[in-house]
């Protein structure tokens, strides 16, 4: 199994930073899901299109989206697959640094039993789209809808055939930091939740 944190975008809530690499609790965001994700999956990339020699300094891959234009995390997903060579990709953000270390797990869990192609988080109250398991079996689909015009994550995801997997046994797991605010939302949650 693969994983891919999605940095490519251009963080213009954030006032045009790199989210990534925003510091929380002393080091970049980037570096906590590194942390997080790395025992549970086989490989893990980046995919970033601004700055990529500060993301190599955490010594995994990084990719940039083979579509040009910041076209959204879509075309992030389609960059790791062009090189992913397992059967499944785990797609994480780059901005929600509390990830659950049974997340993999979970994923594909649902993802086997189901039969299904993409397996989603759902917090408890909404769908955490970028929290996803796809089999990459499904990169000429995304090709095409790429190539047809398709932006939307949720979208996409909702036009397979696809599982969600409760997660609101963990509700701060996906707090992201996506505007100035919202570091203290992030700061309010305690480790483990």
């Amino acid at each position: 199994m693969t994983a891919v944190i999605l940095a490519g975008g251009r963080g213009r809530r954030m006032g045009g930073a790199d989210k990534g690499l925003l510091e929380w609790r002393g080091r970049p965001l980037v570096a906590h899901l590194v942390e997080a994700v790395a025992p549970q999956v086989e490989q893990l990339l980046i995919n970033a299109n601004r700055n990529r020699a500060d993301y190599e300094r955490f010594g995994l891959p990084v990719v940039a989206d083979s579509l040009e234009g910041f076209q959204g995390p879509l075309a992030g997903i389609l960059a790791a697959m062009e090189i992913t060579e397992t059967p499944f990709l785990l797609t994480l953000p780059c901005d929600v640094p509390r990830v659950p270390d049974d997340l993999v797990q979970r994923l594909y869990e649902a993802l086997e039993s189901s039969d299904a192609e993409v397996a989603v988080a759902h917090d408890g109250s909404r769908l955490q789209p970028a929290h996803a398991l796809l089999r990459t079996s499904l990169k000429p689909v995304l090709e095409r809808d790429l190539a047809a015009g398709e932006r939307r994550l949720t979208g996409w995801l909702q036009g397979r055939k696809m599982v969600t997997v409760d997660f609101s046994d963990h509700p701060g797991a996906f707090i992201n930091l996506n505007r100035p605010e919202d570091r203290a939302a992030l700061e309010s949650v305690r480790d483990g939740q």
